[in-house]
């Protein structure tokens, strides 16, 4: 296919596919003549991950160019390559303020992901986050946190089978990433969205006189 082609079929503008092609971000096409290009599907993927980074990851062209250098190395673990693309699009981990707390915090932490049987290399950033999260709840008085940490670990392993079968119904590596995209960033948001509701329900099952009184407008007679 010519651009004008690569264009209509990702919804991509013609200029802007050719911004790609100057910063490397698209590999090129196959010459056909000077001044003429021949684009196959490898670019329509390649494409889309692209706009996936720019547009859902809210990634600038240097991060893509930097991850797009990871998914291209020869390098054929899969797993790292998802991890890499996993952290590029994650929003920025609380940082602790009480450093002389953090080691004990992750201690904790590391403590937690043994006895679930989790499997993970090196000093994984969310490591590091929950830390901090941890030293902030103990700096308020909320000791029991970590056990509130233990409870949404429970949960979440199923979401991460979730979030694992969500990639595996693509073959090519561009498509699997781009999934890593946008489950990620769309799944967060979905997942805070859903946890608001279930804790609107719950708390309707908990206090029903109170839920019911909700109903009730102000200052109206509930007989009219």
């Amino acid at each position: 296919m010519r651009i004008g082609e690569l264009s209509k079929r990702t919804g991509v503008a013609v200029p802007t596919i050719k911004y790609y092609l100057r910063e490397g971000l698209l590999p090129p096409g196959e010459r056909t003549s000077p001044n003429q290009a021949r684009y196959d599907d490898g670019h329509v993927q390649r494409l889309r991950l692209v706009r996936a980074l720019i547009d859902v990851g809210g990634l600038s062209v240097a991060k893509v160019q930097e991850i797009l250098a990871t998914v291209d190395s020869p390098d054929d673990d899969i797993d790292k390559r998802l991890g890499a693309m996993q952290r590029a699009v994650l929003p920025a981990l609380p940082v602790s303020t009480h450093p002389e707390m953090q080691d004990a915090a992750e201690q904790e932490i590391l403590a937690m992901i043994r006895d679930l049987g989790w499997r993970h290399e090196g000093r994984h950033p969310a490591v590091t986050a929950l830390g901090a999260l941890l030293v902030t709840a103990q700096t308020l008085g909320h000791t029991r946190f970590l056990d509130h940490v233990r409870r949404y670990a429970a949960i979440m392993e199923t979401i991460g089978v979730v979030d694992l079968d969500y990639l595996a119904g693509h073959t090519e590596l561009d498509q699997v990433l781009e999934s890593v995209v946008v489950g990620t960033v769309l799944g967060d948001s979905a997942l805070l969205a859903l946890r608001r509701l279930a804790q609107t329900n719950e708390s309707a099952k908990r206090y029903p006189r109170l839920a019911a009184a909700e109903d009730v407008e102000v200052g109206c007679d509930p007989d009219e």
